[in-house]
């Protein structure tokens, strides 16, 4: 029995050891047959694991072209693609070098009871807050509040619906000339309430620069630093997306409530209309 149980382990292992090097070999084949301006860019940009991610997700179907970078910051980069069924893509990869980066995000990660057990090295920190934006992106879709649809994450790489057209971006709120900021302005109330109340979290970051307008509608982004209403600061989270959202809006002329009407509107049993 012991002989047999030793075996059969050994031969699982070679097993798994052969499923590793034939996966190796499949994506080492794909990088070969990938090559163009807009690969190789990536290959100079990015580190081997997230390249080895980013071809694993092509090989296994998640991803059928890259094109060019649409958005570079400090934490990410986002490029423009497409899903093997030619549905454009929105494909986010985090940046795993960025030091100053790391620090931050720890107010947002540490208080939040989604994340308990973190590990604080680099590599791990980037990992938890790529699921921390796909999980928020999730949570606010299933709340209807109108965020890019999430599809995949898987290390530091996030899969999301592109919002725009033939890889141009829908235009920022602070680009965008606005029509009728008078509905847009209670519209954006209605979202950070249907964060708070159902999907239990605050943006956090909530401002002209985390707002995209397509096609007339306001679509809240960047939302890797939302975090639970159980979070420590969450109130001052919160107040803060208000002020930012009242000043630009009361910028534009709009008749803006004030940030504690507002707060007890998102947070209390009154409905906004």
């Amino acid at each position: 029995m012991g002989a047999t149980f030793f075996s059969a382990a050994i031969q699982d292992r070679v097993r798994k050891r052969l499923e590793r090097k034939e996966k190796t070999y499949e994506v080492t084949q794909l990088m070969k047959e990938r090559r163009s301006e807009e690969y190789e860019a990536l290959e100079e940009v990015f580190d081997r694991p997230t390249l080895m991610t980013v071809y694993d997700l092509m090989n296994r179907g998640e991803i059928g072209d890259i094109f060019g970078a649409i958005k570079a910051g400090k934490e990410s980069k986002l490029y423009w693609g497409r899903k093997p069924t030619g549905e454009e893509l929105a494909i986010k990869i985090y940046l795993t070098g960025s030091a100053e980066f790391r620090k931050g995000m720890l107010t947002y990660i540490t208080g939040d009871p989604r994340f308990k057990r973190v590990k604080r090295n680099p590599r791990s920190l980037i990992y938890t807050w790529a699921k921390k934006e796909f999980r928020n992106l999730n949570e606010a879709y299933r709340a209807r509040v109108r965020v890019p649809r999430p599809y995949y994450v898987q290390n530091n790489v996030l899969l999301m619906e592109f919002i725009g057209k033939d890889g141009v971006s829908a235009p920022l709120l602070r680009e965008a000339e606005l029509k009728n900021p008078e509905r847009v302005y209670p519209r954006l109330l209605l979202y950070v309430k249907r964060l708070y109340r159902e999907a239990k979290l605050v943006h956090g970051d909530l401002s002209e620069y985390n707002v995209m307008t397509w096609k007339g509608e306001p679509v809240i982004f960047d939302i890797s630093q939302a975090v639970s209403i159980e979070h420590p600061n969450s109130d001052q989270f919160l107040n803060r997306d208000l002020e930012n959202l009242n000043r630009y809006f009361k910028e534009l002329g709009v008749n803006v409530l004030a940030t504690q009407e507002a707060h007890r509107r998102v947070t209390g049993a009154r409905a906004l209309r």
